[in-house]
């Protein structure tokens, strides 16, 4: 894992800027989130898709953000944790999450990364990350996530439609990877029942082993 931080470190990719970049923001992870979510031994891995746009750090980080990657009161994470209490009762700490996209892009925080630099980013960081950590489940927050990752284990992004890729889980070496809408804006398209149900799915597999 260091060797990942060290490579994500030296890396500067045209269009974005580096945690370095900005004051006390860089760290010995691949993604600041995982400050506050480094459970190394867990069966769970959560992988969001970027951690925050140039537009939010320049309006100020808040305490919770420097001291553990993220804010709990954004909906994206409230309702992560939400879900990992109520389906595997876990909290975001006891998981590793972290973020397929390691660099600071441009713009707002619902700025598009282009699929090149999202394919590019779970063959460089986010894949790796999954083998060292080994996890059994490896739940994947959005449809180009879960494609980036498709993409990088086994050569094909899989489904174009978000409801058929949460149906179609696959697996690489010990992990079983599983879309799920993204817990910010994604679970809207899903819906409330939609989504509870796509996620007792998902447990289900998880408890019967």
């Amino acid at each position: 894992m260091a060797k990942l931080v060290a490579t994500r470190k030296l890396s500067r990719w045209p269009g974005y800027r580096a945690l370095a970049d900005y004051a006390d923001l860089e760290c010995d992870f691949v993604s600041p989130y995982t400050r506050g979510a480094g459970n190394l031994e867990s069966p769970i891995l959560v992988m969001l898709q970027d951690w925050v746009s140039h537009d939010y750090l320049a309006g100020g980080i808040s305490p919770d953000v420097r001291r553990i990657g993220y804010n709990p009161q954004v909906r994206t994470n409230r309702n992560l944790q939400e879900r990992l209490q109520h389906h595997f009762s876990r909290s975001i700490g006891e998981v590793y999450a972290t973020n397929l996209f390691p660099f600071i892009k441009p713009g707002g925080m619902s700025a598009r990364i282009p699929w090149r630099d999202l394919e590019r980013a779970a063959k460089e960081f986010a894949l790796p990350q999954i083998e060292i950590v080994q996890p059994r489940l490896v739940i994947a927050l959005g449809l180009q996530t879960f494609q980036a990752l498709r993409k990088a284990a086994t050569g094909s992004a899989g489904p174009g439609r978000l409801g058929e890729a949460i149906a179609c889980p696959f697996s690489h070496g010990v992990s079983r990877f599983w879309c799920q809408a993204h817990t910010g804006w994604g679970c809207s398209k899903r819906g409330r029942v939609g989504t509870d149900n796509d996620w007792n799915t998902m447990a289900e597999w998880f408890v019967r082993g």
